[in-house]
């Protein structure tokens, strides 16, 4: 269960002083915690191993990732301090698990939890919620299906009233994995056989009527005693010899356990291995210790190269096969998408619009460039002033894009480095600083190149692109049906220009000066416009691709290897000789676990093999 296998587990039920604890203690021949109110605070793992050979008992407790030996007539206080010290002193509980383990000559391999007995009503020093953390934790334990559940009935109480039952019933309807182990029997032995030949209850896997060590008896004296209570008593003595007795209960839950271990030992195995091999896997794929500068500087250069190869293939070729479920990391989609969005806030800004007041500012603006020359010429200072007032409406957009695209950039690259760089913590600040300093030259290269294009594209009216005039012809040719429906009064004022859409002219007819020449000019613009928009969106586009490439093949290494290891660097290199905790602890952890899922592996094994040999436990 430490590994997230779900194993087999015997998992002890019961009402608070239904006897739990003395059924466990008689099964194993140990005293456990006893008082008044919840004795068990934690869940309490048993696990039992017989071991003839041994000339004394071996018992020790593990919790917390640490081991404290203990003996028979000190295990009760040592489980007390080891509760206090994980739940704290009072009569609180917690769900972390304390393992006892009890190696003795005679006792049965079993492994079973013990859980806090079920009370409804908190006594001074208990939460008042301490109902439902009980119930939770049970539940918990209960639910799976591995889980035999061993449900502890005092014959002194109505079983269809107890809460332990309602519980089980709740996750086993059918009883099919719950057993009944009744106590107390001599205080209550009126009814007590048609309690258990009845079973109301649906107790699948049947009862076990017990007799537990009272006062100062030995563990062979109760036995003794619990033998003569049930071959003597008029009434107790009438039920099946098979259906009473501790030794009888050990009986049932070795071969219960054992069933159910037969019946799930494949996909156990299967787990284990599976789990060892991924364990194994990423211990091999941690960093080993590093003990010189130079092995350090071959592994930060190892680093570098494989974080450059996977910046390449996200930010270069498009690849995405490192992050396939990620599409924030599938980085060339991502630019491309920011690129159209790019073009289309510029193409549909409100200032792009030519039908606003159409050629009412080409009017004005030829008023106003009016000089001393020859009248049918259109002065070039008229296209530039209309030119700028439209660079100058978009001004905002350029550097916003900017911000964004770098910022993305910045992310993905942090995010490549960390991930390669995930064994090294102590190069990670050093490394995520210099990738941002970096970033943030080029973004600001960016703005500076952005911001030169747009004051070129105010101050210069160029293009050697054939589509101007293709365009700007196409937009003359409708100056006919234009100039017609200036002329003609009784004509419609609304009329529809191809590559411009639908104007109103009702308010130029009246202002008939000039004004094929204000035609003439929209057109030129609005055809040489096209041209800029095109011109701001490529530029940007093949000066992001220069830049990504000298990111990833030049820069991004460079700036590193100067915070790391130049004059003014951070000293990083030196510091990947020092492990880091969390990577000591990693390590430790994945080491453990294989040595547990190891020893595991042999100890199922060992149970296939006893399986195989008696061939009985396959039902």
């Amino acid at each position: 269960m430490k590994e997230g296998i779900q194993l087999p587990t015997i998992v002890v039920v019961g009402d608070q002083s239904s006897g739990k604890s003395s059924v466990l203690e008689s099964l194993a021949g140990i005293n456990l915690p006893r008082g008044q109110g919840i004795c068990t605070r934690v869940p309490l793992i048993m696990r039992l191993q017989d071991n003839p050979d041994t000339d004394r008992p071996e018992l020790y407790l593990e919790f917390h990732g640490k081991v404290v030996p203990t003996d028979e007539d000190h295990v009760s206080k040592a489980i007390n301090a080891a509760t206090d010290e994980m739940a704290g002193p009072g009569k609180g509980i917690l769900n972390a698990p304390l393992t006892l383990v009890v190696k003795k000559d005679g006792v049965p391999d079993l492994t079973m939890v013990d859980l806090p007995g079920i009370t409804r009503v908190p006594v001074h020093g208990q939460p008042e919620n301490i109902y439902e953390q009980i119930s939770e934790m049970i539940m918990e334990y209960i639910r799976p299906e591995e889980s035999i559940i061993l449900n502890v009935l005092s014959a002194t109480v109505d079983f269809s009233t107890c809460e332990s039952i309602r519980m089980s019933q709740m996750v086993d309807k059918t009883g099919r994995r719950t057993l009944a182990v009744v106590t107390k029997a001599d205080k209550a032995p009126e009814g007590l056989l048609e309690k258990v030949t009845a079973d109301d209850v649906n107790i699948g896997l049947g009862y076990v009527c017990v007799r537990n060590r009272i006062g100062d008896e030995s563990y062979e004296e109760a036995r003794l005693e619990e033998a003569k209570l049930f071959h003597t008593h008029p009434l107790l003595c009438k039920i099946d010899k098979s259906i009473v007795s501790v030794p009888v209960l050990a009986q049932k839950l070795t071969q219960i356990q054992a069933t159910i271990m037969a019946k799930c030992l494949p996909e156990i195995v299967k787990k284990i291995n599976d789990k060892l091999n991924a364990n194994v896997a990423e211990l091999k794929r941690m960093p080993k210790n590093l003990s010189s500068v130079a092995e350090a500087m071959t592994a930060f250069m190892q680093i570098l190269g494989s974080a450059k190869e996977s910046l390449r293939k996200v930010l270069v070729r498009g690849e995405f096969d490192e992050y396939p479920e990620e599409k924030n990391m599938h980085c060339t989609a991502r630019l491309v998408k920011m690129l159209n969005q790019y073009s289309d806030e510029l193409q549909n800004c409100a200032e792009n619009d030519p039908r606003t007041n159409f050629l009412l500012e080409e009017l004005e603006v030829l008023e106003e460039a009016k000089g001393i020359g020859l009248p049918n010429f259109l002065p070039r200072t008229a296209f530039l002033t209309i030119l700028q007032g439209k660079v100058k409406g978009i001004l905002s957009k350029p550097p916003s894009f900017v911000a964004r695209v770098w910022d993305y950039i910045e992310g993905v690259v942090i995010r490549v480095l960390m991930r390669h760089s995930e064994n090294y913590p102590q190069l990670q600040s050093s490394t995520r600083r210099a990738a941002s300093n970096l970033i943030n030259k080029m973004k600001e290269k960016a703005m500076d190149r952005m911001m030169e294009s747009v004051e070129m594209e105010k101050l210069a009216d160029y293009t050697c692109n054939p589509e101007y005039l293709l365009e700007w012809n196409k937009l003359m040719s409708q100056q006919n049906t234009f100039m017609d429906a200036i002329e003609h009064v009784s004509k419609p004022s609304n009329i529809v220009l191809q590559g411009i859409g639908e104007v109103d002219v009702a308010d130029l007819r009246h202002r008939k000066q000039q004004i094929q020449e204000a035609f003439d000019l929209k057109m030129r613009i609005t055809a040489y416009w096209k041209i800029v928009l095109r011109r701001l969106v490529d530029s940007m586009a093949l000066h992001l691709l220069f830049s990504v490439q000298n990111l990833v093949n030049n820069d991004m290494e460079k700036e590193i290897v100067g915070e790391l290891i130049g004059p003014n660097g951070s000293g990083g290199i030196e510091r990947m000789l020092e492990e880091a905790p969390s990577v000591a602890a990693k390590r430790d952890k994945l080491n453990r676990s294989i040595k547990l899922l190891r020893e595991s592996l042999a100890v199922v094994g060992k149970i296939m093999d006893r399986i195989g040999t008696d061939g009985d436990y396959y039902d």
